[in-house]
């Protein structure tokens, strides 16, 4: 799920988030001939602190929206199970410089996200708006993946490496070549690769098939 019109959950009020992931699910599961949806993404990754309390409420089992980690798994903190102070510049700086509470692990698994393996911000013209270039030439962007895959290759024994990318995209022939040529790149390396979607990730994840990180009376990365 990827939200109804693309709404931004951080501009939505907590009701109007729950009736698109609602409405979300209904429309899909109902496309999908009964099969509920299994995993969320958040338009422009904009999440609240509602969002994983929702999802897992739903049933959702994976999301794909959160950046604590960049290549291994985890269950996604409730937000909603911490206290901290807001920031409020109407008020002295003391006022909301004070500790947050340990973060609590949901029952819903990220698969993080990454904007540096995101194809829309480099390559999609989007004109007026901030964030996206449109005219990257693609051998920077391949450069730019192949050097954090080769960083995760030699520093990890395991590891996820999540690709985001659009149809709209991805899907014009330049971009389309460069994607080839990182799939062959991907594929020379020693060691298993496998190439799976972020639903069997979280499955082997959830079933301890894939390492991933633990959240212990915090964050631990």
């Amino acid at each position: 799920m990827h939200g109804y019109t693309h709404e931004h959950p951080s501009q939505l009020t907590e009701r109007q988030q729950q009736d698109v992931l609602d409405k979300s699910i209904e429309v899909l599961t109902e496309f999908d001939g009964g099969r509920r949806p299994r995993g969320y993404t958040a338009p422009a990754w904009a999440t609240t602190k509602h969002t994983i309390a929702q999802l897992q409420a739903a049933g959702i089992g994976y999301d794909h929206s959160f950046m604590h980690h960049d290549f291994q798994p985890y269950w996604a903190p409730d937000p909603t199970q911490t206290s901290w102070v807001e920031t409020d510049f109407s008020q002295k700086a003391e006022s909301w410089m004070k500790p947050m509470s340990t973060l609590k692990a949901s029952a819903v698994v990220e698969i993080p996200a990454n904007w540096h393996v995101d194809d829309w911000p480099p390559l999609q013209p989007s004109p007026g708006r901030a964030g996206s270039h449109g005219y990257v030439d693609v051998e920077s962007v391949e450069r730019c993946w192949k050097e954090q895959f080769e960083f995760a290759y030699e520093e990890y024994d395991e590891f996820i490496f999540p690709v985001s990318i659009h149809p709209q995209v991805s899907g014009k022939g330049h971009v389309i070549r460069m994607h080839e040529r990182f799939i062959q790149w991907v594929n020379s390396h020693e060691g298993e690769i496998i190439w799976m979607p972020l639903e069997k990730m979280a499955e082997e994840f959830r079933e301890g098939r894939i390492a991933g990180v633990k959240i212990e009376g915090g964050v631990e990365l």
